[in-house]
């Protein structure tokens, strides 16, 4: 078992301006926390499945990458299992900065609503509504990350939010 290095935690958003900043500041948060799980993982353990499922820390970011862009951006995802494996010519830096610049576009998108009721632009209809949307990526994130805090943690004993 790798010896355990511990990161400071970062405490969850303290928000109350309304609905959509506390929706949008726990997603950031979660976002946040996962990208620096998975930043600086060293290979090739990054990409190791450490449980039976085939589960890897770097796929799991990929996965959460093409997630965004399916809910956020419209784009249309034909086979979700292949979004849990990194290419191989991918680096963590690569896999990174991808997800952070997609979370950006994202963002981007998420700006120009007011309405929590209206629909996200999705390549399926009838496409859920962004408060929906939102409420999705949220639980989507969170469990990974609680996933990647495990796989990290036995990869290099890296703990902490």
């Amino acid at each position: 078992m790798p010896t355990t290095k511990r990161r400071r935690d970062a405490t969850p958003p303290r928000t109350g301006s309304g609905e959509t900043a506390t929706l949008r500041a726990f997603l950031d948060y979660l976002r946040a926390s996962i990208a620096a799980k998975v930043d600086g993982a060293p290979e090739p353990q990054v990409r190791t499945a450490a449980v039976p499922s085939g589960t890897n820390l770097l796929g799991l970011l990929n996965h959460l990458t093409f997630v965004e862009r399916s809910m956020f951006l419209g784009a249309d995802v034909t086979d979700w299992q292949a979004t849990f494996r990194a290419a191989p010519a991918d680096s963590v830096a690569d896999v990174v900065t991808r997800y952070r610049e997609t979370v950006e576009r994202a963002n981007e998108v998420l700006d120009r609503y007011t309405d929590l009721g209206e629909p996200v632009p999705q390549a399926k209809r009838p496409a859920p509504s962004v408060r929906w949307a939102l409420v999705h990526m949220i639980e989507e994130t969170g469990r990974h990350a609680g996933h990647a805090d495990i796989l990290r943690e036995l990869i290099d004993g890296a703990t902490g939010r």
